[in-house]
């Protein structure tokens, strides 16, 4: 079996040692080439490559933003259900690993790659659905608002030096909080066919569940969504502290929905579609993707083949 091991440098749990040890395991059963990536957009590309060369499997060895790259690179140059696309193997090497931690995958790199040995050994597989964004594919979430403020923050944080810890992330999302509650809601959102709703302050965007996590405590913002449905929404009508407060609470307590007549909730959506009365800004898998007026969101099923 050929395959392509894409691995991320700079994700939080990844060392040069820790590597070569996984990529030795990996090459004693795979006919193996490895890539580092250098720079944004690289692991894309070398995705993008693998499929093009006739790998049958592409390895993300990185955080999920690796993870997202690799999944845009391959679906760059092949179609869902196209018996050219590779499968996709996932040995996590981040902070938050959601989309390896969904698939039940082992954190601890070691762990995970001798999991997927034996996945590959057994032919062990499952087909994933994924969102996208416009055009950007997507694996555990997305959203305008709240979130993609956080998100954008947290990369300036981590510019500058700063570790990604669940302190940080909290003490930014409580920050965003605020300025985002002083302001005036500027989103509508439209499921399907509905008519639009009034203006929102934030829209959160769910292709899985756990929504993400802070440090080991799941985040279940729609716990009925997972990869085999379409996508949950969560969108805040109103930011006043108690009832945010209260979702919040909610989220973290385990399989508890959030409620309330502050949010707008739906579960197994295929497509919706989010305006905004000014650009805001807009984040995928964690990832900060600038900002945008309006985005259409859409839920495809079966699109991708994963080693579990």
């Amino acid at each position: 079996m050929r395959a392509v091991l894409v691995v991320n440098p700079q994700a939080t749990s990844t060392t040069a040692s820790g590597r070569d040890v996984l990529a030795a395991a990996l090459a004693s059963v795979l006919k193996l080439d490895v890539v580092e990536t250098e720079h944004a957009g690289h692991a894309a590309e070398s995705a993008r490559d693998a499929v093009r060369d006739g790998a049958d499997l592409v390895i993300a060895h990185g955080g999920d933003g690796t993870v997202n790259e690799v999944v845009n690179g391959m679906f760059e140059v092949a179609e869902p259900g196209d018996p050219s696309m590779p499968t996709l193997g996932v040995v996590p090497g981040g902070s938050a690993n959601v989309f390896a931690r969904a698939l039940g995958l082992p954190k601890d790199p070691v762990d995970a790659t001798h999991h997927l040995m034996r996945a590959l050994a057994d032919r062990s597989t499952r087909r994933v659905g994924l969102g996208k964004a416009d055009e950007r594919w997507f694996t555990f979430n997305a959203g305008i608002g709240w979130d993609a403020e956080v998100v954008a923050e947290m990369e300036r944080q981590r510019s500058r030096g700063r570790e990604a810890t669940p302190a940080l992330y909290a003490r930014i999302a409580l920050s965003c909080y605020f300025r985002m509650a002083r302001g005036e809601p500027k989103l509508t959102l439209q499921i399907g066919d509905d008519e639009p709703s009034d203006l929102l302050h934030s829209v959160f965007v769910s292709n899985t569940d756990p929504w993400t996590y802070l440090g080991s405590t799941p985040v279940r913002m729609s716990p009925e969504t997972s990869f085999d449905n379409g996508l949950g929404v969560f969108a805040l009508t109103k930011t006043s502290v108690y009832p945010v407060l209260r979702h919040v609470a909610e989220m973290l307590r385990g399989r508890g929905k959030p409620h309330g007549r502050n949010s707008i909730q739906a579960a197994d959506v295929p497509h919706l579609r989010v305006a905004c009365t000014e650009p805001l800004r807009l984040q995928v898998d964690g990832d900060c993707l600038g900002e945008r007026s309006v985005v259409e969101f859409s839920s495809v099923p079966n699109a991708l083949r994963v080693a579990v």
